[in-house]
């Protein structure tokens, strides 16, 4: 049973590049990625020299708007599961570079996902976004609301799960799309709340906090997303098209991560309030019920326990040094 990881450079699929390849020693794991400069090319560097000590991953630099190196990937291997997590990523960029993230979050989906149906791929699971609710009141957030998008960004998600929805009902491939909230962990991105926070405090600089730091998160962590991504890889799957929730169902404010950061490094931080920035949402909460029913297991880390481990990894390998 091959596998192919798009964005396997990326947080969530290194991580999750890393579990296949200890797991399925006998498949191939197949891992594409552009090393794109979004953030530090270093950092992605580093995870994929990390996942090349395994001898059953094979990494591809490939853009996903390379059609034709992409169909003699699939030609050459017999992959019977992707799982798409390549996009272009954050609320703010979106409104600076549209052009890249119809490029990567619609060419590129278009041309994988296409390209695994006429291969005959058995599953298509793939990186939605929590983002796609928008601004709600009512929560926690489930999958059945409508949604309403508000930036570039989560926009284009929403078009990967249309088209995915529309193409299942032609297809036999069995679709998932994964609706992320806030995930966290070792190796995270940097440009993500609390590295960037981190960040400021190790280099003494100033933090911009947004809306006075009024603002709930649902965190999950990795070793969650990827406990749950390898329960659909084993599950039988009888629905051509679904979405799930990813996350804890338990929204942190953000004001409580900056007392207890600050206090475990034992840095008083140089914080600038900001206005609330209008294209990111004030509260993420979602409802992770269907998924946990759906695999039957549980998540079972908290972030306040997981943080300190974290800060010391990030403190060790010195990633706020890094530069692109």
């Amino acid at each position: 049973m091959n596998i192919l990881i798009t964005g396997c450079a990326g947080f969530i699929g290194f991580h999750l590049s890393e579990f296949l390849s200890k797991k399925y020693k006998k498949s191939k794991i197949i891992g594409f990625d552009n090393i794109n400069n979004f953030y530090s090319p270093i950092l992605k560097k580093m995870r994929i020299k990390v996942l090349k000590k395994n001898k059953n991953f094979y990494f591809k630099k490939i853009d996903l708007q390379n059609k034709k190196k992409i169909e003699n990937i699939f030609k050459r291997n017999k992959i019977k599961i992707v799982i798409h997590l390549a996009a272009q990523a954050g609320v703010r960029d979106s409104l600076k570079m549209p052009n890249s993230y119809f490029k990567s979050n619609f060419i590129g989906f278009m041309n994988i996902v296409s390209i695994s149906n006429k291969n005959k791929v058995k599953k298509f699971i793939f990186a939605s976004s929590s983002s796609v609710y928008g601004d709600k009141k009512k929560f926690p957030l489930k999958e059945n609301m409508n949604i309403s998008p508000k930036n570039i960004y989560s926009a284009t998600k929403k078009i990967n799960e249309d088209i995915s929805n529309d193409l299942s009902k032609i297809s036999n491939m069995k679709m998932i799309g994964l609706r992320f909230f806030t995930v966290y962990g070792k190796f995270g991105r940097p440009d993500m709340f609390i590295f960037k926070f981190l960040n400021s405090l190790l280099n003494n600089k100033k933090f911009h906090l947004y809306n006075k730091g009024k603002h709930f998160r649902d965190y999950t962590h990795i070793d969650d997303v990827v406990n749950i991504i390898i329960s659909l890889i084993k599950k039988k799957i009888t629905k051509k098209f679904q979405v799930f929730n990813i996350c804890s169902n338990d929204p942190i404010d953000l004001n409580k991560l900056v007392k207890f950061i600050s206090n475990f490094v034992n840095i008083k931080p140089k914080i600038i309030k900001k206005k609330r920035n209008s294209i990111e949402v004030l509260k993420t909460h979602g409802d992770n019920k269907k998924i946990l029913g759906f695999l039957k297991i549980k998540l079972t880390r908290n972030i306040f326990f997981e943080l300190p481990a974290i800060i010391e990894w990030y403190k060790k390998n010195q990633i706020w040094k890094l530069k692109n």
